[in-house]
């Protein structure tokens, strides 16, 4: 019950990764707001849980009028912020070579994966600053420490919330704020989906995660765990740091045209 009387904003709470983290946080105490862009699934996550530890709301984190609201509507149904876990993000399903990527496709991609974490940052920061306390933690990914587990959009948008992670840290240490990230290998999730049912078709699930040392894929809840890890105060020495949750692949040696 490391969060029992601590509010936590969960993005990307309406599924895989989110909803696995808003589900551990609440399992251990915590009042959480979950916020998302998909307001069926979004709204069936909050029926889990006692409607006076839950706040939910539809958000596009790319629009900081949006995140700006939130942040305020959560302080007024629940006070003060204790945590925050940027989950959302989107994966663009481009893997064109530099040279044919449309900019669409990169303005897209970072306005959700690194404009959210900074909306939600700043608007999160500004509360917790007013405190001198607070935990955020990112997701970001494999992809954004080496090349081949995404896009160049994708990837490039997960090495700036890395980098973002490191300097928010050290710009928030002094009011007792930190900030750290995961970095998810490859899990099952439904921006992963298309990945597993082409595995599928094929017969080749035995395939998916054989260049991580587990030789597996994982699952969102592992993910969870380490998120509930960094934000909780077993982790009150530990900021600025990308913490790879990926089963030992980026560890390991990639060879060019073995990854997946």
């Amino acid at each position: 019950m490391r969060f029992t009387n601590k509010v936590a904003i969960v993005t990307g709470a309406a599924s895989g990764i989110g909803r696995a983290t808003a589900r551990r946080l609440y399992a251990e105490g915590a009042s959480v707001a979950l916020v998302d862009r998909q307001s069926g699934a979004l709204a069936d996550v909050a029926a889990e849980f006692d409607a006076a530890r839950v706040w939910h709301g539809v958000v596009d984190v790319a629009r900081e009028d949006d995140v700006a609201r939130c942040v305020a509507e959560v302080r007024a149904r629940f006070g003060e912020i204790d945590v925050l876990c940027n989950v959302a993000g989107i994966a663009g399903g481009d893997y064109s070579i530099v040279a044919e990527t449309d900019t669409a496709v990169w303005q897209q991609i970072l306005s959700v994966n690194l404009m959210g974490v900074v909306h939600f940052t700043k608007w999160t920061a500004q509360a917790m600053i007013a405190r001198g306390q607070g935990a955020i933690v990112n997701v970001a990914s494999v992809a954004g420490v080496r090349s081949g587990a995404g896009g160049n959009a994708y990837s490039a948008s997960k090495a700036a919330v890395i980098n973002l992670t490191m300097t928010s840290a050290c710009d928030l240490a002094a009011s007792q704020i930190r900030v750290n990230a995961v970095c998810p290998g490859l899990i099952e999730t439904g921006m992963t989906a298309p990945v597993f049912e082409r595995a599928r078709e094929l017969n080749k699930t035995d395939r998916l995660g054989y260049r991580c040392e587990l030789r597996r894929p994982g699952r969102p809840e592992e993910v969870a765990a380490a998120i509930a890890f960094l934000a909780s105060d077993d982790a009150s020495y530990v900021t600025g740091q990308a913490l790879p949750v990926d089963g030992g692949n980026t560890a390991s040696l990639n060879l060019p045209g073995m990854k997946v």
